[in-house]
């Protein structure tokens, strides 16, 4: 689920610019072209291995770093009001209920990636094989 979902993002960010570069530079990101690409091809290359179960691990520790910083990046802004972004349609828009509500997503793919970090891949995958 979690490499599937990382593959996808991945080529959102190449696909459609609000997602990628775009949205790297509204939200002040450093470099916002070359850390869109960078963070596009980690999710394309490192969902495709976590689905095919290679290096499972490592791509797992990979994600969660990434998982931390887009929570950090995203959602205090968020609670603040201060959010570059537009805001929910519906409310919540800011605060606590509006981060718990717009966190979600993340806070899965880091939770996935937190236990195959810690179980490992299971007996179908690459790295079983191997």
């Amino acid at each position: 689920m979690a490499g599937s979902v990382f593959l996808w993002e991945g080529i959102l960010k190449f696909v459609y610019v609000n997602q990628g570069i775009g949205r790297f530079t509204k939200l002040g990101l450093p470099f916002p072209g070359p850390t869109a690409t960078f963070v596009a091809w980690v999710e394309i290359i490192g969902g495709i291995l976590m689905i095919a179960g290679w290096l499972t691990r490592p791509v797992a520790i990979a994600f969660i770093i990434e998982m931390i910083v887009a929570i950090l990046s995203t959602k205090i802004r968020l609670y603040l009001g201060t959010y570059p972004l537009p805001l929910p349609s519906s409310p919540p828009q800011i605060g606590i209920w509006a981060v718990l509500h717009e966190i979600r997503s993340e806070y899965a793919q880091m939770m996935v990636s937190l236990f195959l970090l810690k179980a490992g891949p299971g007996p179908r995958s690459l790295d079983a094989k191997l």
